[in-house]
């Protein structure tokens, strides 16, 4: 069966008043089903079918928004964007947008400017907390912050059904549940029904009615979220997700029979910050910061959406320009005593939501990886054979082997992460920096990661700094954990 193709013929229905959340493990065909909704996708057959009422307009453009993957990290299709691109604004043009402008412009091309949208287009704001950032460049939105401006602009629009792929990721626990809030909110004052697309079945908020479960390309029957999740239940006891830890074991136990790629590694403080202030105009984002991270330590990285952290993590892998400026040493060695940035970066493995934003090139999987290997993104060596045989080993180890040959831009979101993590480990790294790995993956998926960094981590001379703001994400390997407050 063609990659492009779903298994058997579809039948989905949506009634009016339903809010349905479509579920299945990565790769399962959920993006699939949601481009038949919103017609990207070609039919052989019959077309499919709308009633917007009591929306005047019968178009689905005008009344279906679709927040997809890559949108939510800010994406919007900019081709232009690179990984380090983020960082280097120490000096922006004056002609830059901020977020309020791009908000504003959102609100005056999706409808009249009426006291009525004026009155929601704050409600917007007030719900999401968006005052603090409405001034903010774009290019210095996080990966959090940029999910709830993409959010709130689509609901700008005020569409009748509203499409969202795994929505809660990035965001921060308070944010989590502002979200859920506002969409059931949002859902009850307007004529608006919501799709959500996920990949794990704790995170469908109580507001869903119903589910479209779909697996192996097949779109099973809808239900309603009761009698879905007592199936669940059952579901969860099935041998085969005892077969699928067997499994698990046997990559653990080839993962720690690895020999340690460097014996002559022996820095203590991998990093160490001294005071570290990074600013950018009038905007604090780190202010007075000390803190060190030793050989061996294994640290949790965490805080509020805009607080800092993949700046923090910027500092550490050499992308940012304010390094320069600050006390700061790697892998025991000062910044800006002679060392270059692929000195620091050969003892890192890295993963991110801006990395996964940077890569737009559909080349095949095992390049991807092979890429970790050179510290690039797209790969401008071509890999040895020996460099092939160490990333079907990594992709062996995370259950990707057969993505090998498929082009990233054709995978799942949740099978790029995979690849996206593979080559994080591929070189065998002495510093791991996972932010968010876990983002975007379904429920075994994740357990099979956290297994793999816990494996990992008992080997000699290695290191991790892992972000996530879900504390049940983090491995059991974890030692310590910093906490970054929002600045004003």
């Amino acid at each position: 069966m063609p990659e492009w193709r779903m298994a058997e013929p579809v039948d989905f229905e949506m009634n009016d008043g339903e809010h349905i959340a479509i579920v299945g493990p990565n790769g399962a065909g959920k993006t699939m089903l949601v481009d038949i909704l919103t017609m990207k996708h070609p039919l052989l057959q019959n077309d499919v079918e709308y009633n917007f009422s009591p929306k005047t307009s019968k178009l689905a453009s005008d009344n279906i928004k679709y927040i997809e993957f890559r949108d939510t990290y800010g994406g919007d299709n900019d081709r232009t964007y690179y990984l380090q691109q983020r960082w280097n604004q120490t000096e922006i043009d004056e002609s830059t947008p901020t977020a309020g402008k791009l908000l504003e412009n959102a609100f005056l091309t999706s409808g009249e400017d009426t006291e009525e949208r004026r009155t929601f287009q704050r409600h917007l704001y007030d719900i999401f907390k968006l005052d603090y950032l409405l001034d903010k460049y774009i290019i210095l939105l996080s990966s959090g912050e940029l999910r709830k401006f993409m959010l709130c602009r689509s609901l700008m629009g005020d569409p009748r059904v509203l499409i969202m792929d795994n929505p809660f990721i990035g965001l921060d626990k308070e944010t989590r549940q502002q979200l859920r809030e506002v969409l059931e909110t949002v859902s009850k004052e307007r004529a608006l029904q919501i799709i959500l697309v996920l990949a794990k079945d704790e995170d469908i908020p109580k507001f869903i009615t119903h589910v479209v479960p779909v697996r192996g390309k097949k779109v099973y029957p809808k239900e309603t979220l009761s009698d879905y999740r007592l199936k669940m239940k059952d579901y969860r006891l099935k041998t085969e997700d005892e077969k699928n830890l067997l499994s698990i074991n046997s990559h653990l136990s080839s993962i720690l029979s690895l020999p340690y790629r460097n014996d002559d590694y022996n820095a203590d403080e991998v990093v160490k910050m001294n005071n570290v202030k990074i600013q950018y105009g009038d905007r604090v984002i780190l202010k007075d910061l000390g803190w060190t991270v030793h050989n061996g330590e294994r640290w949790a990285l965490s805080g509020q959406n805009g607080a800092g952290k993949s700046t923090l993590l910027s500092l550490v892998c050499a992308d940012n320009p304010q390094s320069y400026a600050c006390d700061i040493t790697l892998f025991d060695q000062k910044r800006g005593s002679g060392e270059s940035i692929w000195d620091i970066k050969k003892h890192i493995g890295y993963v991110s939501p801006e990395m996964h934003r940077s890569y737009n090139r559909d080349m095949p999987a095992i390049r991807i990886v092979a890429s970790g290997l050179k510290d690039s993104i797209g790969l401008y060596v071509k890999p040895s054979p020996g460099d092939y045989e160490v990333c079907r080993m990594w992709m062996r180890f995370f259950g990707i082997e057969d993505l090998a040959e498929r082009t990233f831009l054709k995978l799942s979101s949740g099978e790029q992460r995979m690849v996206l993590l593979a080559r994080a480990f591929v070189k065998d790294p002495e510093l791991l920096i996972l932010d968010e790995p876990l983002h975007g993956l379904d429920a075994e998926r994740g357990e099979m990661v956290k297994e793999i960094i816990d494996a990992f981590c008992q080997r000699k001379n290695k290191t991790l700094i892992m972000v996530t703001h879900y504390k049940e994400n983090l491995p059991r390997c974890i030692t310590h954990e910093l906490y970054l407050k929002r600045h004003a």
